[in-house]
């Protein structure tokens, strides 16, 4: 493994990190998060159209940058770093890897060009809170349950003249209330012979009614979403295996997610730091106390580590090997316990001022917690990762 980045990889986070201070401040974050979509529809089409963001990882004979995963992370570590409110995930990450391993050769020549290039914004909608389930982060469940078991509840899918109608609701789905295209998991074949096939819903479908709604972490909008018969295209062909394409989907989710969580950490830390060089106390900064010296480090330490794992992590997605299935969960895991560390000690060392909503602080102590309940908790990211690796199992069983 070489672990240097190349000269497009630092050209990539260089100028994303100069747009982003450019165009994303905490004026324009919080002037953006209360738009109806919840996003800076303006700045998502500068990341989009200037940079190519959404088609990083996408091949180039799709319209994409033909990158790898690894480019992926390293703009989402600038992106959560600004605490950027994007389609960036939804689409990106969850949507268009899907897309790309599941979807017939139509729908990638459709689908693909226009999520790169910008001009269309996905989402992928888990029914019930099942979301790190789905992707094998907490879990791995191998008949979908958490799709609704084929019984009254979850999404349901039946065939109906020239194609298919899915019914259900589905309570969280980040970006579910603007994304132009959903991609919904849904279960079809009734209780006895059910299984779960992953489908396409057009934004302006009849019978699908979005709402957003209120979150911990105001800059990673979700929506509900209600289906009623609503139309539904079938993505790829009906004998793929959609719960493995989720699984494999989770270990990219995991690094870039990781990545993301990296970068919101080492930026509220920054911020800590210059503050407490600045705040007095006694007659002398507060920065210059042991205390808050040894607080600091110890934080910085853990951010360093967990950069460390998220990088490994993109470069184990980008390119398997055996025992790399572990490296997302726990780079997740490590990455998820830094931010809320540095977030922590951010809120505290700065004070009053950090408890107050004028203060940017407490958004970083949101995404943590927000991320946490999303994607965790920590240890079960560890419980699938000793799972995956076989570590509590006896030799010869």
């Amino acid at each position: 493994m070489d672990a240097r980045f190349t000269d497009e990889q630092d050209e990539i986070r260089r100028t994303l990190r100069d747009l982003l201070d450019k165009r994303c401040g905490p004026q324009e974050l919080r002037a953006a998060v209360d738009t109806p979509a919840g996003h800076d529809r303006a700045l998502w089409t500068a990341l989009a159209g200037h940079l190519g963001l959404p088609g990083l990882a996408l091949p180039e004979t799709c319209g994409g940058a033909g990158g790898t995963v690894t480019e992926l992370a390293l703009a989402c570590e600038e992106t959560g770093r600004a605490l950027a409110p994007t389609p960036l995930l939804a689409t990106a990450v969850l949507a268009a890897p899907l897309l790309l391993a599941l979807g017939t050769g139509a729908q990638r020549a459709g689908l693909l060009p226009r999520v790169a290039s910008g001009g269309l914004t996905a989402a992928l909608a888990v029914p019930g809170p099942a979301l790190a389930t789905a992707l094998a982060l907490t879990g791995h469940d191998r008949r979908g349950q958490w799709a609704g078991g084929g019984r009254a509840g979850g999404v349901q899918a039946r065939r109906a003249e020239g194609g298919w109608q899915v019914y259900g609701q589905v309570d969280q789905v980040l970006d579910g209330h603007s994304a132009e295209l959903l991609l919904v998991a849904a279960h079809t074949g009734g209780f006895a012979r059910s299984r779960v096939l992953l489908f396409l819903v057009r934004g302006d479908a009849p019978g699908l009614t979005r709402v957003r709604q209120t979150t911990l972490d105001a800059t990673r909008p979700q929506g509900r979403i209600q289906l009623r018969d609503t139309p539904a295209e079938l993505l790829g062909e009906e004998a793929a295996d959609a719960l493995a394409g989720l699984a494999r989907l989770g270990d990219i989710a995991a690094a870039c997610l990781a990545a993301e969580a990296v970068g919101a950490a080492a930026r509220v830390l920054e911020r800590t730091v210059e503050y407490v060089g600045q705040r007095e106390q006694f007659g002398r900064p507060v920065g210059s106390f042991q205390a808050v010296k040894h607080r600091l480090a110890d934080a910085y330490v853990q951010v360093q580590a967990a950069r460390s794992a998220a990088y490994y992590a993109a470069w184990a997605a980008a390119a398997p090997a055996p025992g790399a299935e572990t490296a997302g969960p726990l780079a997740l895991a490590q990455a998820l316990e830094a931010l809320r560390r540095a977030a922590a000690e951010g809120v505290q060392l700065h004070g009053g001022i950090g408890f107050t909503w004028e203060h940017e602080a407490h958004l970083y102590f949101k995404r943590a917690a927000g991320d946490e309940l999303l994607f965790g908790p920590v240890h079960r990211l560890r419980a699938q990762a000793a799972d995956a690796a076989h570590v509590f199992e006896e030799a010869g069983t």
